[in-house]
């Protein structure tokens, strides 16, 4: 409080740009709806990726598919702010459509996997991390089964990598565990982090 008894004057927000990652599994598409319908000023950058639709995918949900010649193109363009190859396909985030977001004063929150969580760390300094986990290895792997999207070798494959990854942490602000039939308690977390995220003083202006 001033000495007048006022609080003191909060500068305006800058926009943020949130990075979810984490492990393969980990439910990440599923916080995303729910802050989808939590109602917070927040752009959700849609991925671009090569990789087939699965049944009941359309373009747009969850990502925007496109031919692996179509990404090569976005790639010599400069159109994507990262890309990574995982699992055998290519994703990449849509530089436009991050700019576009933060140019209008929003906050926006992109889905990558570790590798691009990196990549954003080093390109955007001031994004911030959010790494999204389960309980235990031996928790996503009976997730990984359960939705029935990959061969056992695949499987096996991204129960590999998830241990790498974990590797990764220290690059990460914030981590976030997302139990089994609790995402509401995970998405809570997440708007916390953004919440407090907003109230930080000093917040630097972000550029691509």
């Amino acid at each position: 409080m001033s000495r007048e008894g006022h609080p003191p004057h909060r500068p305006p927000a800058c926009p943020r740009l949130f990075v979810l990652s984490g492990l393969s599994g980990a439910g990440k598409d599923v916080i995303l709806n729910g802050l989808r319908q939590s109602g917070l000023p927040l752009e959700i950058i849609v991925t671009t990726t090569t990789r087939a639709r699965r049944p009941g995918e359309k373009d747009g949900e969850p990502y925007h598919f496109v031919s692996p010649e179509a990404f090569q193109e976005k790639r010599q363009s400069d159109q994507l702010l990262e890309y990574a190859r995982v699992y055998g396909n290519w994703y990449g985030v849509p530089r436009q459509a991050v700019q576009r977001a933060l140019t209008a004063g929003k906050d926006a929150i992109v889905k990558i996997d570790v590798q691009g969580a990196a990549t954003i760390r080093r390109k955007v300094p001031p994004a911030v991390l959010i790494f999204l986990a389960p309980p235990s290895l031996a928790d996503l792997a009976e997730r990984l089964r359960g939705r029935r999207t990959e061969a056992p070798a695949d499987l096996e494959l991204r129960l590999a990598t998830a241990e790498g990854e974990l590797a990764n942490l220290p690059l990460f602000d914030y981590i976030v565990i997302n139990r089994r039939g609790e995402p509401e308690r995970a998405v809570a977390e997440v708007k916390a982090i953004i919440a407090a995220e907003k109230c930080r003083l000093n917040q630097p202006e972000i550029t691509l």
